[in-house]
């Protein structure tokens, strides 16, 4: 039986949290990774929380750097709005392909949303992938 514990390496792109405000995600860095799956997990969510999340990439680390994934860069949609206890998956195939990739939550309204995300990097140039 094939396994994918040795295939792909879990990062934690958005710390699990209870958010009231737009959050910068953390820069994830995709060397030696051919591909990036980004998981979305949502809880509750608080006073008609209207959030959404969209993916950025870069060459570097540095804010000002980072643009917004093209949809043609991107496998799969998240709604403009997420909702409440619920799990989103959005896969990143960048044809100009960038070193770095980020999730950023955007508040359009309301209190708050919780929610967190992990990066599954995959299809790596070196296996078994380290811990």
């Amino acid at each position: 039986m094939k396994d994918t514990y040795h295939d792909n390496k879990a990062v934690q792109a958005l710390a699990p949290a209870v958010v009231a405000a737009a959050v910068i995600g953390n820069a994830v860095d995709l060397s030696g990774f051919d591909s990036a799956l980004f998981v979305i997990n949502t809880g509750a969510i608080v006073g008609a929380g209207d959030f959404g999340v969209k993916l950025q990439e870069s060459d570097t680390t540095t804010d000002a750097d980072f643009t917004d994934v093209a949809p043609a860069d991107k496998l799969g949609a998240l709604p403009a709005t997420l909702a409440a206890n619920s799990a989103y998956r959005l896969g990143y195939i960048g044809s100009k392909r960038k070193r770095y990739v980020r999730a950023i939550v955007m508040k359009a309204g309301g209190t708050s949303i919780a929610l967190g995300a992990t990066v599954v990097l995959g299809h790596s140039a070196i296996a078994p992938v380290a811990a």
